[in-house]
């Protein structure tokens, strides 16, 4: 096991940026390429008489260079016209809410587009029209299944899809009748994902930005974010908390993730779960980072419903709380002001995780 200091190691054939952390001073601002969550991120150690008194850290993309054209409905038309005359006539509206990675938008009232927002999330495309079709008859709830692939063109130059759309509000608006249900629902979702055969899935890696792959990938920038935030967090109990999470790894085999089990990514029809979408997390792997959604949605008897139904051992429980606080502290450590609603609810679930961690005994 590495020290506590030592900056991760990606998988073969990928260099973390640590190994080259670069250096500058600009409007009194140290800039700190780390490898993080997002891919390689900058993270703005800077500090004003606008601060609270502790180094922020601002995790911005700096990989995934922002676009020269705008992708909008105009764009998206001239694509469809161009390639898939016989949908031309459809129209095209931006979906809401709009993710980061792609922008969403609907084809007539049974389709969707999805165009690649950066370079860094093209991987994607291929991943998920060659395994999603794959995924879908063995899962209980339906997902996103790619239609059509669409080429470089209008000036915009990357590949896109063409999925059929499926209905539901985004649990994190929705109304849900039962939040237990939910969980279990959810829990026998990803349980059912979970037994499909990994064999020929993508390891974890720059597709998926290394969900799937051991948590001590973001050992680095976790504890550079727990001392930035001490005497703000108990910095004791979260150090445990990684500790313990570094601790207890992945003794495989691999499993089929999801890769980013949010309330955006989570569709509610009449109360209920009815679709998990966004796969381009998705490779085969380690199942904790599946697991961090007890802490970032649900909670109480929800959370406890969730973990009952989920076959999975006290260690992997060990791992999620490792991958829901170093979330939750970059988040927290990256805003200035804490009383946004993005810190605020990450301060909650770093409050939760660390009484997790306490009440399990470990």
């Amino acid at each position: 096991m590495r020290s506590a200091g030592e900056p991760p190691t990606p998988p073969s054939g990928h260099q973390a940026p640590h190994d080259d952390i670069k250096r500058g001073y600009e409007d009194a601002t140290t800039w700190l390429v780390v490898w993080c969550a997002y891919g390689t991120l900058a993270l703005d150690l800077s500090c004003n008489d606008h601060c609270t008194g502790r180094e922020i850290v601002n995790p911005r993309p700096v990989d995934l260079p922002a676009m020269t054209i705008a992708i909008d409905a105009s764009l998206v038309r001239q694509l469809v016209a161009a390639q898939f005359p016989h949908w031309a006539d459809l129209p095209i509206t931006p979906a809401v809410p709009q993710g980061w990675d792609n922008r969403t938008f609907r084809l007539g009232a049974d389709l969707s587009v999805r165009v690649p927002s950066a370079a860094g999330y093209v991987p994607q495309v291929e991943k998920e029209h060659r395994y999603l079709p794959r995924l879908a008859p063995l899962l209980p709830l339906p997902i996103p299944v790619p239609l059509a692939q669409g080429a470089p063109g209008a000036g915009y130059p990357f590949p896109w899809s063409v999925y059929r759309w499926l209905p539901g509000e985004t649990a994190a608006t929705a109304r849900i009748d039962d939040p237990s249900a939910f969980a279990t629902t959810l829990a026998q979702f990803l349980a059912a994902l979970q037994r499909i055969d990994p064999a020929g899935g993508p390891p974890p890696g720059p597709h998926n930005f290394f969900r799937g792959g051991p948590v001590a990938t973001y050992d680095a920038d976790t504890r550079r974010a727990i001392a930035a935030l001490r005497g703000e967090i108990d910095a004791a109990a979260a150090t445990a908390v990684w500790d313990a999470a570094l601790a207890a790894p992945w003794p495989g085999p691999p499993v089929w993730v999801h890769g980013d089990v949010a309330v955006g990514n989570l569709l509610v029809r009449d109360g209920r779960l009815c679709a998990v979408i966004d796969w381009g997390g998705a490779g085969v792997g380690d199942p904790a980072c599946d697991l961090v959604i007890a802490w970032t949605f649900l909670s109480g008897e929800s959370r406890d419903a969730f973990r009952t139904a989920l076959p999975l051992d006290r260690a992997t429980w060990a791992r999620a709380r490792g991958w829901a606080l170093w979330k939750a502290l970059i988040t927290v450590a990256g805003h200035a002001d804490t009383t946004v609603p993005e810190a605020a609810r990450s301060r909650q679930i770093i409050g939760d995780v660390l009484a997790d961690h306490h009440g399990s005994g470990r």
